[in-house]
């Protein structure tokens, strides 16, 4: 028997990532994982922007380690724990002060879309509205809610009713410099014959990290910022995946100088592959009922400690997002040296989220199949699957990281024929 039998015999035909890499993964290191037959990936991919700190990082593991030795409470609802305020006084301390951030923190469930359902319930709640505008392109989980301000059609059609009271309306550069930015949005808004009702909010993400490695430009958040607070609007960040320091600084939208009203996160939160997430909201928002909002799996005590472990080792002072910021410009470096070579392929991403678009839809998906095959994980983006992506662990090594390069450059060539 196949060791691989048991998933196709049992498990839903919904799993897509084992399709394009099909191994049985046993360990994992850094930025390496291994097969059960001792085959190495170095990983471009890190669970999709979980594994920031990269796999199994030894202080984090000796942190979980005696946490679950010492007889700890691992699961609590919503109860006071020791290590929720670990992790909620080193959250304070090493993310929230630093940046002069004085919003309330709230655990929705365990991941990303838990976060974007309840950010958008208690917009509508605190404005009386019910529209939410978001962005073309974008993706926000895969929850009706976070369905219904995601751009995806494939992945909005899985959800089998009519997705409402929401619309899409172009992200920064989506018409090429064409049409200027928010000009047919500040109108309407503005005019009170033009039918369209005042949203409670607009979500953003920053780097559309699944919509093809789209940036919006510091200039570009801020205006959205400036025409939020001039109609009342609440300003959502999506930061699941662009944030935990993946664009060089803990929050993507540090870059730009502004303050979200809402703020969403997980992925990479615990620091360690555990489910975790949360909500940050400005403290004349959280007009929450107690009990209005709930779930069975809010606080993930082996979450909370592993999720300060990452954050007194990393974010203590300014030295990783200093090494973060060197990686990212080799990364970047390195894939313009590589699209260089492929008339009109382009580079997109911020830090360590990014990519290269090729003129060839296919190309993109073809070239990470090679890559695969000669031992790196990494995958695609964009409504065509056009963008090849990489998003190693924040903690990569340089060498690792050229190594990885020159994977993408012989798998590259070898798609085109070269």
């Amino acid at each position: 028997m196949s060791q691989t039998t048991i998933f196709d015999e049992l498990e839903s035909q919904v799993r897509s990532y084992c399709r394009n890499w099909p191994v049985t993964l046993a360990t994992a290191a850094g930025s390496t994982v291994t097969t059960e037959d001792g085959t190495e990936y170095l990983d471009f991919f890190a669970g999709a922007g979980v594994m920031n700190y990269g796999h199994n990082d030894p202080d984090l593991t000796e942190a979980l380690v005696d946490y679950l030795r010492s007889g700890a409470v691992v699961h609590s609802l919503d109860l006071h724990t020791v290590a929720k305020r670990e992790f909620l006084t080193s959250f304070r301390d090493h993310v929230l002060r630093p940046r002069n951030l004085d919003h309330k923190v709230m655990f929705p469930g365990p991941t990303g879309t838990n976060s974007v359902e309840s950010a958008l319930k208690l917009a509508r709640k605190v404005t009386g509205r019910q529209h939410i505008l978001s962005f073309t392109n974008a993706f926000h989980g895969m929850t009706l809610g976070s369905l219904s301000v995601t751009g995806n059609s494939m992945k909005r059609q899985g959800a089998g009713l009519p997705l409402t009271n929401t619309s899409k309306i172009p992200y920064d550069n989506y018409f090429e410099g064409a049409t200027e930015d928010f000009l047919w949005l500040e109108r309407v808004l503005a005019d009170s014959g033009s039918g369209v009702d005042l949203p409670a909010a607009i979500i953003v993400e920053t780097v559309q990290g699944e919509g093809g490695l789209n940036v919006a430009r510091p200039e570009w958040l801020r205006a959205l910022a400036d025409l939020c607070k001039a109609h009342e609007i609440l300003l959502i960040v999506d930061d699941v995946q662009a944030g935990v320091g993946r664009t060089g600084t803990y929050f993507s939208f540090e870059e730009a100088g502004i303050v979200p009203d809402i703020v969403c996160l997980s992925k990479a939160l615990s620091g360690y592959g555990l489910p975790l997430a949360l909500t940050l909201i400005r403290p004349e928002l959280d007009q929450w009922e107690p009990g209005e909002h709930n779930g069975t799996f809010r606080g993930h005590n082996p979450a909370f400690v592993t999720g300060a472990a990452a954050l007194k080792k990393f974010w203590a002072d300014d030295a990783f997002q200093l090494e973060v910021r060197e990686r990212a410009a080799e990364l970047h470096e390195g894939l313009e040296k590589i699209a260089s070579g492929y008339p009109d392929a382009v580079v997109k991403g911020r830090g360590l989220l990014a990519g290269i678009e090729f003129p060839d839809k296919g190309a993109a998906t073809r070239i990470a199949a090679s890559a695969f095959g000669k031992g790196l994980l990494v995958e695609t983006s964009g409504p065509e699957n056009e963008v090849l992506k990489t998003m190693p662990p924040l903690t990569i090594t340089s060498g690792e990281l050229q190594r990885g390069l020159g994977i993408l450059r012989e798998a590259a060539a070898e798609v085109f024929g070269r």
